[in-house]
């Protein structure tokens, strides 16, 4: 399949935390992960946030940590790779999804390592663009490179937020359709 399913996507969110965002300076990241976030909400697509290392980097912004259902998982790490931290793939595994919507800080390092362990087992791995980060452009560039080459399809939050609608007779098309108005 090329285009993403709201019944097949689970959403993976990388380290969107206070004090890399802060480091960043760059506002677009978080509006972005608000819209998709947001989105998956209103279609009951699942989420998942990790947060690497919070008590040195802080927790997840408040602003994203408002839009999250109540039954988000947050997930600590210290890896790099998400996949690596106890049970997380078992839990992306419960949830019987084949398709992971995935963004985030770094791109370069937590986004790009995960995303490629996440192909590594057998997940059609969609990478919102436009949500994901890192301080140096040239290591943003080199990170969605490398994710492409190892299988990943780059993507951004319209192109997501559509392929999840379908069409406009979708009935939380209006709903979803006004977070990026």
């Amino acid at each position: 399949m090329n285009t993403l399913s709201a019944e097949d996507s689970l959403v993976l969110i990388i380290d969107i935390q206070e004090k890399l965002v802060a480091a960043l300076n760059k506002d677009v990241v978080v509006s972005n992960a608000l819209k998709v976030a947001t989105s998956a909400n209103i279609l009951g697509i699942p989420i998942i946030v990790t947060e690497q290392y919070p008590k040195g980097l802080g927790c997840t912004v408040q602003s994203l940590k408002d839009v999250l259902p109540q039954e988000t998982q947050i997930v600590e790490k210290t890896y790099f790779n998400a996949l690596l931290e106890d049970g997380m793939l078992d839990k992306i595994k419960s949830y019987g999804k084949k398709q992971i919507v995935i963004f985030g800080i770094e791109t370069h390092i937590c986004v790009y390592q995960t995303a490629s362990a996440l192909i590594e087992q057998g997940y059609e791995v969609y990478v919102i663009k436009d949500a994901c980060a890192s301080r140096n452009k040239y290591e943003f560039k080199q990170g969605i490179d490398a994710m492409v080459a190892n299988g990943a399809k780059i993507s951004c939050v319209e192109i997501a937020l559509f392929d999840w609608l379908k069409g406009a007779k979708n009935p939380k098309f209006k709903e979803v359709q006004a977070l990026i108005k």
